[in-house]
């Protein structure tokens, strides 16, 4: 309750927030937000389906804390307010049959969501996603996931998954550092070229890089969709793998994920123990960017002569404070020509599963992001995150630049270059 009355309604949150952009509705923004919170805790106001369409209407993006001259925490008030709506609803048993399917059947286990990718992966190659494509059935799908499957490239097939090692040896021949590689559950199916590719760099930069068994989902997306206890067992058993892998740093690539990672401290508050080993964790966890910025400066070999811009990751900007080490990453890549986009750290709209749940108003911030992007006459545009991967690789497609330009992940790019 304190951390709500923190909000001074100085309104400095409003030109921040992409979904008060949007409609210019008070309660799309996070001022808004946050008085319907008050209401809610204060009991005025009833935890009814208005209280959870605003709730869910907010991407998460946390732009607004960056904006925020009083330090407001809202990505969490956020989630302890879906939290709120979800337990109601739970209470009520209103909880839809699909959501326990997700959140309890499927991200906790990751054999499950390599299997659900070898399915798709049947699929492309069967030349089924092309078929439907072209015949139309692909309209059957709902228009979310209509749209969006075109945005999927091809995925790794099973044997080459299975060839990974599950420790690659830096190349020197001397590791400096023991990396544990956080793979992330939808990164290491949809995205898996981009988790050797990090992998290949850390490599160059002296570090010895080691897939950690038994890890799991970083509990993101439960976190934000206000399934807490999930969130937080996903956590312990994440915690425990990297404790048995006894590694220097934890590295992840996607800044969603490396957000909730960094805050797993947070999660523990009624759990002393458990809080302290978060906080362990928390210490060695790193961004891939983060790193590699503290590494000697790796040598490139190759010249790539492209023109690139770079859309930040919401988390790894406003939730992780990262900026200035992916740009000076790029930048140090031989015939670079790195062009700032305006506007670089504006949410894109993909926000975990938002461009599935509120697609039109993804689709919308969107297709204002684009402007932005196309000002910049860029041949790459580079992103550190699956999620904005994929969207920006959708926003192409909806410009109608898909022979001008192409989407990539900033490690896939670094490993171009070597």
């Amino acid at each position: 309750m304190n951390e709500i009355m923190n909000c001074m309604q100085c309104g400095f949150c409003l030109p921040a927030c992409p979904t008060y952009r949007q409609t210019g509705k008070e309660v799309a923004s996070p001022r808004g937000r946050i008085a319907l919170m008050k209401g809610v805790a204060q009991e005025s106001l009833d935890v009814d389906s208005e209280f959870e369409d605003n709730m869910y209407l907010c991407l998460g993006c946390r732009a607004c804390e960056t904006a925020c001259p009083a330090g407001v925490p809202y990505g969490s008030l956020v989630e302890t307010a879906r939290e709120v709506v979800e337990t109601h609803k739970k209470e009520e048993k209103k909880a839809p049959f699909i959501r326990d399917i997700i959140f309890n059947k499927v991200f906790p286990y990751p054999k499950r969501i390599d299997k659900m990718g070898t399915v798709l992966w049947a699929a492309q190659s069967a030349g089924l996603q092309t078929m439907a494509q072209k015949t139309g059935l692909i309209n059957l799908l709902p228009r979310p996931m209509a749209e969006m499957q075109q945005a999927v490239e091809k995925i790794a097939s099973p044997s080459e998954r299975k060839k990974r090692q599950k420790v690659m040896r830096a190349e020197s021949g001397k590791a400096n550092l023991k990396i544990g590689m956080f793979k992330g559950c939808i990164m290491d199916v949809m995205f898996y070229e981009a988790n050797q590719a990090t992998a290949r760099v850390l490599n160059k930069a002296g570090c010895e890089v080691i897939f950690v068994d038994d890890q799991v989902c970083c509990g993101a997306l439960h976190a934000h969709a206000g399934e807490k206890d999930g969130a937080v067992d996903l956590a312990k058993r994440n915690i425990e793998a990297f404790e048995r892998a006894g590694v220097d740093f934890i590295v992840n690539n996607a800044g969603g994920c490396g957000a909730a990672l960094k805050e797993y401290h947070h999660w523990f508050h009624d759990e002393p123990e458990w809080k302290e080993r978060a906080m362990t964790f928390v210490s060695k966890m790193r961004d891939a960017n983060e790193l590699l910025a503290e590494l000697p400066e790796i040598t490139f070999e190759k010249e790539l002569n492209v023109r690139v811009t770079y859309q930040d990751s919401c988390h790894l900007a406003h939730g992780q404070g990262i900026r200035n080490q992916p740009r000076q990453l790029i930048r140090s890549i031989p015939g670079v020509e790195y062009i700032e986009m305006i506007d670089a750290d504006s949410c894109c709209g993909s926000a975990g599963i938002y461009n599935i749940t509120n697609f039109d108003m993804s689709m919308r911030i969107l297709d204002d992001k684009m402007k932005n992007v196309q000002q910049t006459k860029a041949h790459i545009i580079v992103t550190s995150n699956p999620g904005c991967l994929l969207q920006m690789k959708q926003g192409i497609i909806r410009a109608g630049m898909k022979d001008q330009m192409e989407a990539v992940h900033i490690m896939d790019l670094l490993d171009r270059a070597l």
